[in-house]
């Protein structure tokens, strides 16, 4: 069993709350900017004095809409600015905001809305009411609904008028440091969804922690330090990055989608850092990579790539031979410069999170000047527990413990997390809450890992979906699927084989990628049209060696299937934070999976 600490750096005390540092600055450095935000397609600087006059406003209004210290209040919404205004909202009256994904089925918003007790719901669109009231009846404590886009946000923000400001901050100073902030429910790969219980001191501990440790230099290591926020705010990554950069008095940008405008928007905004998961960076890559080949510029560009990854592999053991530095040089000026410049130009690293990134892609961005820093976290640890940093970092790691925050590995692999970050509990789930936590208080992650030496992290994959094929032989897909999905052809991988006689995967094709390549290799019709064509499966063919390179024989892929259909949200076969319902996929897909293995 090994274990790994690593001291805190910063203590928060017993009187402080996620609103203080806004309303301090409200007075001392009222004319910084603390946010930018679109209007007309334009990007407007927002001062403190106007975010926190905003957030006051609201604050106001829901103190004349009853709403009381510890009420539950859902947000239901894209990444926009509004979001983290009604969010600072809420904490200012001492409410618990309780974040709805805008993609959530209608049962999943009356599980939500009814568990939680939530008093009263912000939503973005019509459509979002509409799905909202369709349940009324089924969440009984659900009061007033307001849109964002609708007529009734400005009449909210009208009705606080006369609530004193002497008012709002006695309800604001009345909150504690250990009450509740949000209930974050879990995705529900295994089951329905559990409310995380998140603090005050929970966001506080972790975010001033890593400001004060390894994303000090990410965040202050240049002038003016912005950020744009794409993923959506209902996820606990993004939430800690709003706290991060509000409490490390940065910029706060707000982007409502992560498909193809978004790579445009970082050009404009020019933020000096980002903060995404894996999938955002495989598309740059990806774009890139279809674009020097529509160019007649592939090879140049595969070249490249193959420099940039041996560059970073150099980087790591401190001896860059003169080849290697030469033909670097070069394609800096012919290819890298261009990627970095489609990454805003303005920005030197990244933090990923969510799942793994890849140790091919991440050696990429380093060796062309661009560092993605890969952490690892849950929702119940408030996000982050390990991360890399600038100065010390493992590719192909999740990093070292934060400040504060400790690891151990059990005796079964599973990796165990300690710290003030963690939430104290599952709302209203004692026996889930008892479940979660060793009997030495430390939290049950359900992921599988290692540590090395020097305290370094790596996640092999999940205890419950370990796969025994018939053999006997333990394997973890994680490994294998994560290779897989980094080839510019695949969209998703899932890997059977439990109680087979070998391992197996399902793969899905990335649409843009395939049009590229049906161009490419003179084909014509949909992916459906082409699941069983000889050269598309060769393509996917290479991906699998990859990736089987990676474990023993008796663990590697031996049959795969292309599917005529992606995994989505949509089909329920994806959670909102992009992670595949194993379960889901296995009965929807069970057929295919049986043909594999009857062939």
């Amino acid at each position: 069993m090994r274990e790994y600490s690593s001291p805190a750096k910063a203590e928060i005390s017993d009187d402080a709350r996620l609103t203080d540092t806004l309303y301090a600055r409200a007075t001392s450095q009222p004319a910084a900017v603390a946010a930018r935000r679109q209007e007309a397609g334009q990007w407007r600087d927002v001062t403190v004095a106007e975010l926190h006059g905003d957030i006051a406003a609201y604050a106001k209004a829901l103190i004349a809409a009853g709403v009381e210290h510890g009420d539950r209040v859902a947000l239901m919404s894209r990444t926009r600015y509004e979001w983290t205004v009604v969010d600072y909202a809420i904490w200012s009256v001492g409410g618990v905001t309780v974040p709805i994904y805008e993609t959530s089925s209608a049962e999943q918003i009356e599980w939500i809305l009814s568990d939680s007790a939530a008093k009263a719901a912000f939503v973005e669109t019509d459509a979002h009411a509409e799905r909202v009231e369709s349940i009324r009846a089924k969440a009984s404590a659900l009061g007033p609904v307001w849109r964002f886009d609708g007529s009734e946000f400005a009449e909210l923000r009208s009705s606080g008028t006369e609530v004193a400001d002497g008012t709002l901050e006695k309800r604001r100073t009345a909150v504690k440091v250990d009450d509740i902030a949000t209930l974050i429910y879990t995705s529900g790969t295994t089951g329905r969804p559990k409310g995380c219980e998140l603090t005050h001191r929970n966001f506080l501990f972790i975010a001033h922690n890593a400001l004060e440790g390894p994303a000090k230099q990410v965040l202050r290591g240049k002038e003016n330090p912005s950020t744009l926020l794409f993923l959506p705010l209902a996820h606990v990554f993004a939430r800690f990055v709003q706290v991060m950069v509000v409490e490390g008095k940065a910029t706060l940008g707000h982007f409502p989608s992560t498909g193809p405008e978004l790579i445009e928007q970082f050009s404009v905004f020019r933020p000096t850092f980002l903060l995404a998961v894996p999938r955002v960076f495989e598309k740059v890559y990806t774009k890139a990579e279809q674009k020097a080949t529509a160019e007649g510029k592939g090879k140049i560009f595969n070249a490249a790539a193959e420099t940039a990854i041996a560059y970073s592999k150099a980087l790591g053991t401190g001896q860059i031979p003169l080849g290697l530095k030469l033909k670097h040089k070069l394609f800096s000026k012919l290819v890298y410069g261009k990627l970095l410049a489609a990454l805003g130009g303005n920005a030197d690293y990244a933090v990923s999170g969510g799942s793994a990134l890849g140790a091919r892609l991440g050696h990429f961005f380093r060796g062309i000047g661009f560092t993605i820093i890969e952490g690892y976290g849950l929702t119940e640890t408030t996000a982050p527990t390990t991360v890399n940093s600038p100065e010390f970092n493992k590719i192909g790691t999740v990093g070292q413990p934060l400040p504060g925050t400790t690891v151990k590995i059990a005796e079964d692999g599973e990796i165990l997390l300690k710290g003030d970050h963690i939430m104290p509990g599952y709302w209203q789930n004692e026996k889930a809450t008892k479940e979660a936590f060793t009997e030495d208080g430390f939290y049950r992650t359900g992921d599988l890992g290692s540590l090395d030496e020097d305290g370094f992290l790596s996640v092999t994959g999940r205890k419950k979906e370990i796969i025994v094929t018939a053999g006997g032989k333990n394997v973890a897909p994680a490994v294998l699927e994560d290779r897989i999905r980094a080839h510019a052809l695949v969209s998703q991988c899932m890997v059977v084989g439990d109680n087979r006689k070998f391992i197996a995967a399902l793969i899905t094709i990335d649409p843009d990628s395939f049009a590229q390549w049906k161009e490419a290799n003179n084909k014509t019709g949909e992916i459906a049209d082409l699941v069983l064509d000889p050269e598309l499966n060769a393509a996917v063919q290479e991906a699998v060696d990859s990736a089987n390179n990676a474990v023993s024989k008796a663990e590697g892929i031996k049959k795969f299937k292309i599917l005529p259909s992606d995994f989505t949200e949509e089909s329920g076969q994806m959670t909102a934070s992009l992670k595949v319902k194993r379960h889901v996929v296995s009965k929807h897909w069970s057929k295919e999976i049986d043909g594999i293995y009857e062939a």
